[in-house]
């Protein structure tokens, strides 16, 4: 088999994830063809991801008729359907995580977005999802608001690999670097093994250019600040990753066996029409880093993408840019203040649609 694109760009040390899964691609051998010929290691899901995968055809009918028999709590019935779909993809992706002692081969699971800002439930849904799934390369992703973090330390020194995802602010960012270091050192003292725990830190990418954007539009001029916040807000978010992962603190834990937490390239689909639809991969490319892209964002880049090392390429432009941005009026803090709230909302109104869709499949099997 020829090498392509997306194989070029785990060369040069970036990880190849998709931001999809259902039934359907594990059944049909989909997500076996793009681990094979796309470079894939990895999956991340979450309630928008899931409502489309249930929403489409019939192939969770079977089981949802078995779980009926016993469960009548909406909720109850789609946690199964889901834990199904994650350990089979979990299964397929094994070999992957065996092979690089848990550097990939990851599928994730999110907690409800409802409890987004509810920390004992977070931290108890945590540990109940990470038990349902009861594979060692399972990810439960914990959204990074404020009540989040503590959520994060605890279930790292439990013991349980995190995916922190909705992350838009540098300072959040760091934040979500210093809990994972503190459950770490827990897990350590308590005797754990940190080789075998990992996380990643989920970083949203176009979401912050749609919102700066709009913004800029609303002021009026300031043309050439388009399109800029989100690569530049990445870029700098790999320089804290480097921070953070590196002294004496650091050093401790990497020869107790820890892992550094990844920075994961999150919502790298190209939302402006106006701008090149690989935009979020081809400017994101760096070592000891993870992109997850939604299936036509792979395709766009196997057949056009342009693969650099460029994560680390306009660092000083990068830090200028906050400032011309402040000057036209667009506060960075309350951007990504906006776009955390939107995030969570966005997901709690996917979720609640699937459970829609769940009670209306129900009542369909029943009267069938």
């Amino acid at each position: 088999m020829s090498k392509s694109r997306l194989h070029d760009l785990s060369d040069l040390g970036q990880s190849v994830w998709i931001d999809s899964l259902s039934r359907e691609m594990i059944e049909s051998g989909e997500l076996e063809r793009l681990i094979d010929e796309d470079a894939v290691v990895g999956v991340t899901s979450n309630p928008s991801i899931f409502q489309k995968a249930f929403d489409s055809g019939d192939s969770y009918d079977e089981q949802m008729r078995q779980e009926m028999e016993n469960e009548d709590d909406d909720r109850e019935v789609f946690f199964r359907l889901a834990v199904t779909d994650v350990q089979n993809a979990c299964d397929i992706l094994r070999p992957t995580w065996d092979e690089g002692n848990g550097h990939d081969g990851w599928v994730s699971l999110e907690v409800e977005p409802d409890i987004a800002y509810d920390t004992a439930k977070t931290i108890e849904q945590a540990r109940r999802f990470n038990k349902m799934v009861d594979r060692p390369n399972v990810f439960i992703k914990i959204p990074a608001t404020e009540p989040g973090l503590e959520a994060i330390e605890e279930s790292i020194a439990a013991g349980i690999p995190i995916n922190v995802t909705l992350i838009f602010s540098l300072e959040r960012h760091k934040a979500v670097a210093e809990a994972y270091l503190r459950g770490l050192e827990r897990f350590v003292e308590g005797g754990g093994d940190p080789s075998t725990l990992a996380s990643v830190a989920s970083f949203f990418v176009s979401r912050v250019d749609t919102e700066a954007d709009k913004r800029l539009d609303d002021i009026g001029g300031h043309d050439e600040l388009k399109g800029e916040l989100a690569i530049a807000n990445a870029k700098l978010a790999y320089q804290t990753y480097k921070e953070v992962f590196s002294g004496e603190r650091w050093q401790k834990l990497a020869d107790a066996g820890a892992s550094a937490q990844r920075c994961l390239w999150a919502s790298t689909s190209t939302k402006n029409p106006d701008y090149r639809d690989v935009l979020y991969v081809e400017e994101l490319i760096g070592p000891d880093t993870v992109n997850t892209m939604p299936l036509e964002t792979v395709e766009a880049f196997q057949d056009h993408g342009e693969v650099a090392e460029t994560l680390e390429q306009g660092l000083d432009e990068a830090h200028s840019l906050l400032d011309k941005l402040a000057e036209a009026g667009v506060d960075y803090d309350d951007v990504t203040r906006v776009l955390e709230e939107e995030g969570v909302q966005k997901f709690a109104d996917s979720f609640n649609e699937l459970l829609e869709g769940v009670a209306k499949k129900r009542d369909a099997l029943v009267a069938a």
